[in-house]
This record gives C-alpha cells, structure tokens and sequence, in this order.
C-alpha cells in the first residue's frame, strides 16, 4: 500500500495498513541539500528537490507546498525580509498604511505575479514528481491573514472596528484572486487545498468576527475548490480554533490542528465530536519537540496515536511546521512510531 492509498482509506475514515504520518517537513527540507531557508524560498527547484528528496529519506505519507506565509502578499509589493535560517516575513513598511490604502489593493493574476506563479510551479513539479504515490496539498493564506501581512496584524484588528467597510474592499479583491490561484494549483494536478487561518481561533477574535471578516470569504474559495473535485482543508494551530464555524463555511475534508479545539475540552472529545466528520492532523507541538527527548517524542507520538487511531482519520503529524533549526532525528522517531505502534 503507498502513501496514497493509505491516506484514501483514511480520509474515509476507514482503517488503512497503519497511521499515516507527515511532520509538516518543509523548511527543514533545505538541509537535505545544505542551503540557506532564503536558496530554498526563492529557487523553486531548489525548493522542490528539497522536499522530494525529504519525503523519500524520511518515508513521509503526504507532501504540503507550505514556503512562508508571505507568498501571496509579496505579489501584491508588500516589502519582505528574507533571512538565512527562518522564514521570510513582511517588513515594517507595510503596504498598506491606513484605512484608505485598503483601495489600492486590486484582484491580480498569479500566473503573471513572481511568487505565487512559483508556488504553482513548485505544485506542479511535486504532483509531477510525487502524485502518482503521494498526496499532494497546495498550502495557502488565508483572506484575513493576508491582509494582514500588507497591513500589520494589530493595525488591521483597529480596522476592522473602525473602517470594517475598507476592509471588505480589500477581502473582495484577494479572495477573486486566491479563486484564480486555486484554480492555478488544481490545474496542475493537487490532490487537495489546505488554507491557513491563522485568526480563526479564540486567543484572537470572536467566532462571529472571524466569519464576517473571512468566513463569507473562504465559503466562496471552498465552494469553487470542492466544484473542480479537489479536497479542501484546513490548518490553524491556533488555541481554541472554532472547528464548528470553519466546518459549516468549507466544510473540509481533513483539519491540521495543534490545540484542543473551541467546542471541546479534551483531544479524547475532539475524536469523539469530529472523528466521524473530519481527518485529524496533528498535532505534536513544534515547541515541545525542540526540547524534547526522542524518547519523550517517542511517547508523545504514541498516546495521540492511541486517542486518534480508531476507525481511521487521524494522520500523526506535528501541529504546527516541523521546528527550522532542527535536524531530522525527531521526524524520523514519529515515522518509526507510525509505522510500527500505528498499524491497524
């Protein structure tokens, strides 16, 4: 059984050869080939063979096309700061610098923007090299969040009290524009759509304010993506992330998740409540492993196997990116762990 075939019966809540497992290894790929995290952020070749030759060393069950969150608003000119050993981040001359700035963002066309037209050629190469055996899923921002980049997350949070109407003129346009990026990656041949959103969760705004600034939004992007046949999910690694409001909008197929969720009190209950509707992916804390023992990874990896593994969906994984500065060693413990205290 390969990589996706295992991860089709589980994605059907059906029991496969073992657990699937995928430590979100993306940036920490570019050790694999011994380059800086900005070599393997600008050179889309690069990057692909990184993680290509990544996924078949570590035996990994699912490839995500995750780069920074900074993709999708550098094409709009928001000015990034690109660094040797973390991911790129928008610098503090943001690009949009009041409330009447929101205008000035237009729907643009990735296929003719620099990164996002690279992240459809990184798609590509990985579906090329990898789709017939793996899962392929395209990783994008979602509306909110990237509004926030061009804007900086508490000056956008004012904004959306104060001038909530400016901002909706700025979520259109980014919205017509992650629709055409959607259809970009599906025409190359993903498996599936994973969107980022960050601000879904109770440590940042209300269930009701995150639907109205960004729920009506990804309704529209999932609608479009679930009508050309290909998978929706969801990631937010964010505490009390509000499952039931993100469900009802895209309703997903998987969620990749790191805390217990806004509905629940405990991971036992979120199987319980969700394990019937939803693949869970997750959810090893990043932080936890860059401390942790192996033995202690170890561990770790296989209580969440023995609350998530009954009737499938569940895929073990890391609940936020695989920590940059590590090595491999931690990775290749939750592989070992799937494959042997994972089978069914």
């Amino acid at each position: 059984m390969n990589s996706l075939e295992r991860v089709n019966l589980i994605l059907q809540h059906k029991e496969a050869d073992r657990v699937p497992v995928y430590p979100l290894i993306n940036s920490v790929s570019r050790k694999a080939l011994g380059i800086s995290y900005e070599e393997w952020t600008k050179d889309v070749d690069l990057c692909a063979k990184a993680i290509i030759k990544t996924t078949e060393e570590l035996d990994l069950d699912v490839i995500c096309s995750l780069v920074d969150l900074s993709v999708e608003a550098a094409d709009w000119g928001q000015e990034l700061l690109y660094f040797e050993d973390k991911a790129a981040t928008p610098s503090d001359n943001k690009l949009i610098k009041s409330e009447e700035d929101y205008a000035k963002i237009k729907r643009i066309d990735p296929l003719k923007s620099k990164r996002m037209n690279e992240h459809i050629e990184l798609c590509k190469k990985l579906v090329e090299a990898k789709g017939k055996e793996k899962p392929i899923v395209a990783f994008l921002f979602g509306p909110l969040g990237i509004a926030s980049m061009m804007r900086g997350a508490s000056e956008m949070f004012m904004d959306l009290y104060e001038s909530p109407d400016e901002v909706h003129v700025c979520l259109r346009e980014i919205t017509e524009t992650l629709k055409d990026f959607c259809n970009a990656v599906i025409d190359v041949g993903v498996h599936a759509i994973m969107f980022d959103t960050l601000y879904a969760s109770q440590t940042i705004m209300s269930a009701e304010m995150w639907d109205e600034f960004e729920g009506v939004y990804v309704q529209e992007i999932a609608d479009l993506i679930h009508s050309r046949g290909c998978m929706v999910m969801i990631h937010n690694c964010g505490k009390g992330s509000y499952f039931d409001a993100q469900i009802e909008r895209m309703n997903p197929i998987a969620f990749s998740f790191l805390h217990v969720c806004a509905e629940c009190n405990s991971y036992a209950e979120m199987k319980e409540k969700y394990g019937d509707k939803l693949t869970l992916i997750g959810h090893i804390d990043p932080g936890y492993l860059m401390t942790a023992s192996l033995e202690e990874v170890e561990k770790e990896a296989k209580k969440e196997i023995d609350t998530f593994k009954k009737n499938g969906g569940f895929i073990l994984a890391t609940g936020c990116e695989y920590p940059a500065p590590l090595d491999f060693e931690k990775a290749k413990v939750m592989v070992k762990v799937a494959k042997e205290y994972g089978k069914y």
